[in-house]
């Protein structure tokens, strides 16, 4: 490796040094957490036997779990973040992912999936509030809702400027919405998911190459459409998706995209390993090691811990492991495979999105990723950028937020295989849809679960609005949450909320921690494992508070930068007042807990 020019680096050696870290992470460390730490075994049966009603509760084959799973975890933040860290150069981004990953996030989702199965599969704020208190556990459930208010405004975020100025694009993300329908209606009628599945892949295929007919047409003039108008259509489509029965849109679209995922990363890592791309970003650049970068504002520490949450450590995963997958798993082993095994596949997701920006060149990747006037500050030149635009056939320079980063990334490699080089503009296309459809998705299923956090928190006021099928109560608070996030949307630029994000989710991710804490000297046989989930607790803790006041204090509370928030200081505040709540009453808990004579006779069973 190399800091500041001199030996090459080929995407190869960056791959196989990934996957066989997590390899040896996944048989040891994993084995260790789960069999030592939290004592996992299949004496007792999982809440999907125990409560099996055959709606909610169904025990599932591990690796149908694990797919699930997947799926609702991995959705775009482990494209967007590496990307966007990027501006560090690719070691800060690579060692977080590998280090997060493996000391935080496959401990994280472990054993916030097993506290939930412990209670019998309830949600992380119901099972903060039965082991410290109705304080912690609203405060856990208050900023459950503004971490998803959060995510939605800084996914949507990524889309605004790969969609914006595109009708190609626009078409091709627009056509997965009947297309998603579709495919519901004919799984509802005949059943057939594999007939279902066929149609749905053809269409889309089919969409991305009808893309470019539509250029030039009174279809192609309607769908080019500004990043302003854009922020407007997507909460206005959130609250109508929200609303739809899950099987009509949502779970197909889910599905789709769960293909989409894996085929595209199989496709990139083939294409990675035919192809050879050499990395040509320095390890380091040391411009933007202490801030002043022109897509994230701060210094490398503490926020390249901040711009990479999923694929590294994700509070979001929080909602998933204590939410549908703990109602799924068969026997308990499972967790090892599902919540461990599960985050560290996620991790070779984010070093692939790593790979697909570094291998750009330095100059090609900020004129993309900053405004053309900020880029002229950098001294920098583009290389490549001219070409791909023409192959691509658009202009993309300026086009922030990651997505078209990730596009272009991954067509120059695919048009690097001979028979593809033709290719550039359809494979670049195709990128911006599959990373939109995850969007999509994560908005649907985001907006419903701020609609039932806004009902549950509002029903204590008015009871009616606790029953979710109440109509009234559901389109009201369907439309509070979309006004929240589609406000949060429209308050800066993705530098700004997409620290927003990243410092929600890892106070998220820190309280998943707690949590861990508490249930590992709940259960283990020795004090000292406890430190599997504290370490990564206090490291992450402190991490989010010095990115939390340093957003305030120079970014959302400075009238000189862009990202000038007042509301959005106050909700970090909130936020990190809340975490702070829920660690005092944690450390008192602790407390009580270190105490345990289970420990005292171990110790004296050791001497």
């Amino acid at each position: 490796m190399y800091f500041r020019g001199g030996t090459t680096v080929n995407a190869i050696t960056l791959v196989i040094g990934a996957i066989c870290i997590l390899v040896i992470a996944y048989r040891f460390y994993g084995i260790f957490f789960t069999k030592k730490v939290l004592k996992i075994n299949d004496d007792m049966p999982t809440p999907a036997h125990a409560i099996n009603d055959g709606k909610d509760f169904v025990p599932t084959n591990k690796w149908i779990a694990f797919g699930h799973h997947f799926a609702a975890i991995a959705a775009a933040g482990p494209l967007v973040g590496p990307i966007l860290a990027a501006q560090f150069g690719y070691l800060p981004g690579y060692l977080w992912l590998l280090i997060g990953a493996v000391i935080g996030g496959a401990v994280h989702d472990a054993v916030v999936l097993f506290a939930s199965m412990t209670k019998g599969g309830k949600s992380l704020s119901e099972v903060m509030r039965e082991e410290l208190g109705p304080v912690a556990g609203f405060c856990t459930g208050l900023a459950m809702l503004f971490i998803i208010t959060i995510t939605m405004a800084g996914l949507s975020m990524v889309i605004l400027g790969a969609l914006a100025d595109n009708p190609w694009g626009t078409f091709a993300v627009a056509a997965t919405i009947p297309i998603a329908m579709l495919m519901g209606i004919m799984n509802k009628l005949l059943g057939n998911i594999k007939l279902s599945t066929i149609v749905g892949v053809i269409l889309l295929v089919a969409a991305v190459f009808y893309g470019p007919s539509i250029q030039g047409t009174w279809l192609g003039d309607v769908l080019t459409l500004d990043k302003e108008t854009l922020s407007l259509i997507l909460p206005i489509y959130a609250f109508f998706a929200a609303a739809l029965p899950v099987w009509f849109l949502l779970a197909p679209r889910d599905y789709l995209s769960s293909f989409m995922k894996i085929g595209v990363f199989v496709a990139l890592i083939i294409g990675v390993f035919i192809i050879n791309p050499v990395i040509q970003f320095p390890a380091i650049i040391p411009d933007f090691i202490s801030g002043g970068g022109p897509i994230v504002a701060g210094p490398v520490w503490p926020f390249v811990s901040i711009t990479i949450a999923c694929g590294a450590i994700s509070g979001f995963h929080a909602f998933v492991g204590s939410g549908t997958t703990p109602k799924m798993l068969n026997r308990w082993e499972d967790i090892r495979v599902v919540g461990f095994g599960a985050m560290l596949v996620e991790c070779v997701v984010g070093v692939m999105a790593l790979i697909a920006a570094t291998v750009l060149h330095p100059g090609d990747y900020f004129a993309i990723n900053s405004t053309p006037e900020r880029f002229a500050t950098l001294g920098m030149s583009v290389v490549d950028l001219p070409a791909l635009s023409e192959a691509i056939g658009m202009d993309l320079e300026g086009r922030t937020g990651g997505a078209v980063t990730l596009a272009v990334g991954m067509a120059s490699i695919f048009a690097g295989v001979e028979w593809f080089s033709h290719l550039t503009s359809y494979f670049y296309q195709f990128v911006i849809m599959f990373e939109a459809v995850f969007i999509l998705t994560a908005i649907d299923a985001g907006t419903r679960t701020a609609r039932y956090l806004i009902q549950d928190f509002l029903g204590n006021v008015y009871k009616p609005l606790k029953k979710t099928d109440w109509l009234p109560g559901a389109i009201g608070a369907s439309a509070l949450a979309c006004l929240l996030w589609g406000y949060l949307l429209n308050s800066g630029d993705i530098a700004s909320v997409w620290a927003l994000f990243g410092v929600s989710n890892q106070l998220m991710a820190s309280i998943g921690l707690v949590c861990g804490v508490t249930f590992v000297l709940k259960v283990a046989d020795k004090r000292i494992y406890a430190l599997t989930c504290f370490i990564p607790l206090v490291y992450l803790y402190i991490t989010v508070n010095v990115a939390g006041f340093w957003m305030v204090k120079n970014v959302y509370w400075n009238s000189a930068a862009g990202g000038f928030n007042v509301l959005n200081g106050i909700l970090s505040i909130i936020m990190l007042a809340l975490g702070l709540v829920i660690v005092i009453t944690s450390i008192m808990k602790w407390k009580e807990l270190w105490g345990h004579p289970r420990f005292t006779k171990t110790a004296v069973a050791v001497k």
